[in-house]
């Protein structure tokens, strides 16, 4: 028998600053209803610029990107998200087998699909009113012979390729091939400090209770909660002195260090 715990209550969505050579400080504290964290990313960035205070590069975790969200960022914001996106086909990207929408070539200007074997088709659909996706159709003349059928399809008639269009698919590809590089991931490894503060407000705030009723006054609360949690770190800090200091290692780092463990970056 499976058992599964759910949380009852407002997602809090937490921004802070990740510069090397400065204290971390919250620069934004969002409670929202809903438990999709991407809804939540327009207005982090629409108080953000209220502020002065965006960012050139935001990294967030997978439940804030999309396609979407990476170019409404840059074109509304001049923001660049670094996050991970996810690879795309349902069944090859389970099994991390079959060609996936990565293998085919999409000429936005002739408006044709190429397929891993070279097999072209001019049948572009364009996305209806309510879909942000574009779809072509390759034909049974094309799929049926085709030796990496099994790779490309299951179903009974041809491959069809879903994509978006042009603006949001650019850099959708161009994100996708960054996280492979090393240098990505060590850039994308400094968000992991935000799950820190997270630990920081649940067990040292005891930010999962709420002392009031409704979202308004339970986050009048998340915002006092990030302001204290703002005074302590710049308290720490000598005004005087300009060289960077670390936080001080969690219980999970010194139990590593204890016990001569790696610390790799996630």
């Amino acid at each position: 028998m499976k058992s599964s715990a759910r949380w009852t209550g407002y997602p809090t969505h937490v921004t802070e600053t990740c510069d090397e050579g400065g204290a971390n400080v919250i620069t934004d504290m969002a409670t929202t209803v809903s438990s999709g964290d991407s809804r939540a990313l327009p207005g982090i960035h629409t108080r953000l610029k209220q502020r002065h205070l965006l960012p050139t590069e935001h990294l967030v975790d997978g439940g804030y990107t999309s396609a979407v969200l990476h170019h409404a960022a840059a074109r509304d914001h001049h923001v660049t998200l670094v996050g991970p996106l996810k690879a795309s086909g349902p069944w090859q990207r389970k099994e991390q087998t079959g060609y996936a929408r990565e293998y085919f070539t999409i000429d936005f200007d002739n408006r044709t699909v190429t397929c891993p074997n070279g097999e072209v088709t001019g049948n572009w659909l364009e996305a209806p009113a309510m879909a942000p996706y574009l779809v072509a159709r390759f034909n049974a003349r094309q799929c049926d012979p085709c030796p990496d059928r099994s790779s490309c399809t299951r179903g009974r008639s041809a491959r069809t390729v879903n994509f978006l269009p042009r603006h949001p698919h650019e850099p959708q590809t161009r994100n996708r091939a960054d996280q492979q590089d090393a240098e990505w991931k060590r850039l994308y490894a400094s968000r992991s400090g935000v799950e820190g503060t997270m630990n920081e407000f649940v067990n040292g705030h005891r930010t999962r209770r709420c002392r009031y009723h409704g979202i308004a006054k339970t986050h009048v609360q998340h915002i006092l909660t990030a302001i204290a949690v703002n005074i302590e770190r710049l308290s720490e800090r000598d005004p005087h002195d300009s060289a960077y200091r670390a936080r001080p290692p969690t219980a999970f780092q010194q139990y590593l260090d204890a016990h001569s463990l790696p610390q790799p970056l996630w």
